[in-house]
């Protein structure tokens, strides 16, 4: 990246030929990579399917994903039904197994900060190297399964708010009588809200009357990133614990804490407790712009993040991998 410094400073030369001419002196910056991955909801039918047919390396990893669940979870991704799709125990691997393999087959892949949205966190720490692939996969399949039972103990669900503020939202998740919290900070204007049916429902009602553009439920199973996944947050304790974490090559922006993160122990502290912290998105992809991102490279299905991330800076170069 060039940056012109100011133009009032710029000198004036005569030329060989006695022209006046004006020199600008210029600085080169050096321009830093950002690579961020998809969560849950960026799924489709056929997803990984071109990979697994033309990257001898991609079909072996999406082999050894099948060996690890135990199941033919590429027949769901590359032939499977919407609903197929949707099962909480295929949604979460599918979404971490296209985001990763699809970066170990990028040539040039070579990030200086990383960032994933909720599940997608999972697939940026085997990117950065903190988490090898197959320790990566075991816990986004727990994970799964975790949450799934969690969603079944009590109804519960999420709410996308837009247009409105986000100490409004807050302030009025804290008046009402239930679980009902902030639990994605997406998009200045957009915030996802979360916890038990009756209390959503009743923050929906009273975001409208403060003047939300919209507020409306989300066909989801339960209230991801609230304190109704407690029981999935200690089911998943267990097994983060349990695994190793390796120092990465590039700084980690997780979710909870928003902030740059090389440290292995701290890494597994904020992991262990993401599934009941709101997403900061909106405020990790500030810092690392802050911190000097340059470019954002979504790798994975959809492109999500990258419109989400052209909405928290306008100015911010994103593409898709």
């Amino acid at each position: 990246m060039v940056i012109l410094l100011d133009p009032k400073n710029a000198k004036r030369f005569n030329n060989k030929e006695g022209l006046s001419k004006k020199v600008y002196f210029c600085i080169k910056l050096k321009t830093m990579k950002a690579y961020v991955f998809p969560g849950q909801g960026a799924q489709f039918t056929g997803m990984g399917k071109e990979l697994y047919e033309n990257s001898p390396v991609a079909k072996e990893l999406f082999e050894k994903a099948n060996d690890i669940l135990g199941f033919r979870i590429t027949d769901i991704m590359f032939e499977g039904t919407a609903e197929e799709l949707k099962e909480t125990k295929v949604t979460q691997p599918a979404v971490f197994l296209h985001s990763v393999i699809l970066a170990k087959t990028l040539t040039d892949f070579k990030p200086e900060m990383v960032a994933g949205h909720s599940l997608g966190e999972f697939s940026a720490l085997v990117a950065n190297g903190a988490l090898s692939f197959e320790d990566g996969l075991k816990l986004v399949s727990q994970r799964a399964l975790a949450m799934q039972k969690a969603c079944e103990i009590t109804p519960s669900t999420m709410a996308a708010v837009l247009n409105l503020e986000d100490t409004i939202v807050e302030d009025i998740c804290a008046s009402i009588d239930g679980v009902v919290v902030a639990a994605n900070y997406n998009c200045p204007g957009q915030l996802v809200i979360s916890g038990e049916y009756k209390a959503v429902e009743l923050a929906c009602e009273k975001m409208k009357e403060a003047g939300a553009k919209r507020a409306l439920i989300l066909p989801v199973g339960g209230a991801f990133h609230s304190p109704m996944m407690e029981p999935a947050r200690e089911e998943l304790a267990a097994a983060i614990e349990a695994t190793t974490f390796s120092t990465p090559i590039c700084p980690v922006y997780q979710n909870v804490t928003a902030n740059a993160v090389s440290d292995p122990t701290e890494i597994k502290k904020n992991l262990i407790i993401q599934l009941t912290a709101p997403v900061k998105w909106t405020q990790s992809v500030q810092q690392m712009i802050k911190d000097g991102a340059t470019s954002f490279t979504e790798v994975g299905p959809g492109k999500v993040l990258a419109g989400l991330i052209g909405k928290i800076d306008k100015e911010a170069v994103t593409t898709n991998a």
